[in-house]
């Protein structure tokens, strides 16, 4: 049986550990010298971009590549969903050419749809409502630089209650950990996730007005544009309702010394998060962009390798 990687909430806390721990042991291993580990020599890998990319694209073609797989790329533009072919069409097409399907689109029910109909692991590179991906780099990023004793974090997020924030409180329901959210009210995360999230994680899953709450005592402090794709004709009206909410200096004054700052990139310097901040030394902003390569790299062995999340 086929297994797609949609949601984080999806997996176990072993699966994750699994990702995690392939993770560590791929990025130990420098691409020049390990020429000889090919997992997926031979395998091709279908990237559907319905939103544009950096951080994606780069990071799970060059991936393929150094795996010894191949990564092409689809946009509305260069294929046939730019004309109307139907998403379910698309996938089943794909399945008969391919050995996986990663998608990054707008709608969340476009991934499902893909994964629903093509027969081969669809990975989701990103909807507006998850961005798992980015969130297992950012885990894997911490369990570096703080160990991987999750329950004893606690991790805060200010700002647009969007994927980001959507696929951290899935996180910390299934890691544990205790997660912080603020965000300023109408731009909440998604209340059936965080609900669910709730009634499973109990206190130690909080939403609250107020960032200098959130931030108190926390060893990782999250944040994302206000605006984030789609959405930059809110640009002015977001801007006014986020004051407050920028991750500057002294809101990281109310954090743990050694708290360490995260931004999924990119930045827009001076609004959510303050140059200060994100090129100082508690910044780990750009080793979670580099994470983003070798966490992919662990989920494509996992899915279109052994097909299973097993060690």
């Amino acid at each position: 049986m086929k297994k797609d990687f949609i949601s984080i909430y999806d997996l176990t806390p072993a699966e994750i550990e699994t990702i995690l721990h392939k993770a560590a042991e791929i990025k130990g291993m420098h691409p020049a010298a390990g020429g000889t580990y090919r997992p997926l020599e031979g395998k091709a890998l279908a990237m559907v971009f319905e939103k544009p990319s950096t951080r994606t694209r780069v990071s799970f073609e060059v991936g393929m590549y150094q795996l010894g797989g191949h990564a092409l790329s689809l946009n509305p533009q260069e294929s046939q969903l730019g004309r109307g072919e139907p998403i379910a069409d698309t996938a089943r097409v794909l399945s008969r050419y391919v050995d996986g399907i990663m998608i990054r689109t707008f709608a969340h029910t476009r991934v499902e749809e893909m994964a629903r109909f093509a027969s081969i692991p669809v990975i989701n590179g990103l909807s507006d409502l998850l961005h798992p991906c980015q969130i297992l780099s950012d885990i894997f990023t911490i369990t570096e630089k703080r160990g991987d004793n999750y329950r004893k974090l606690k991790v805060a997020y200010v700002g647009d209650g969007n994927n980001v924030a959507n696929s951290w409180i899935n996180g910390a329901v299934r890691l544990g950990f205790a997660l912080s959210l603020a965000c300023p009210p109408g731009y909440g995360p998604d209340a059936q996730i965080l609900a669910r999230a709730q009634a499973e994680g109990g206190s130690r899953i909080i939403l609250t007005h107020d960032p200098q709450e959130a931030v108190e005592q926390a060893h990782v402090i999250n944040t994302d544009v206000w605006a984030s794709m789609g959405q930059e004709k809110e640009q002015a009206k977001r801007r006014k309702a986020f004051q407050g909410y920028q991750v500057n200096a002294d809101l990281l004054s109310r954090a743990r010394p050694d708290c360490l700052v995260m931004h999924c990139l990119p930045a827009h310097r001076g609004e959510e998060i303050t140059n200060e901040v994100l090129e100082g030394p508690q910044s780990v902003v750009f080793d979670q962009a580099e994470n983003r390569l070798h966490v992919q790299k662990a989920i494509l062995i996992l899915l279109l390798g052994k097909g299973t999340y097993d060690a």
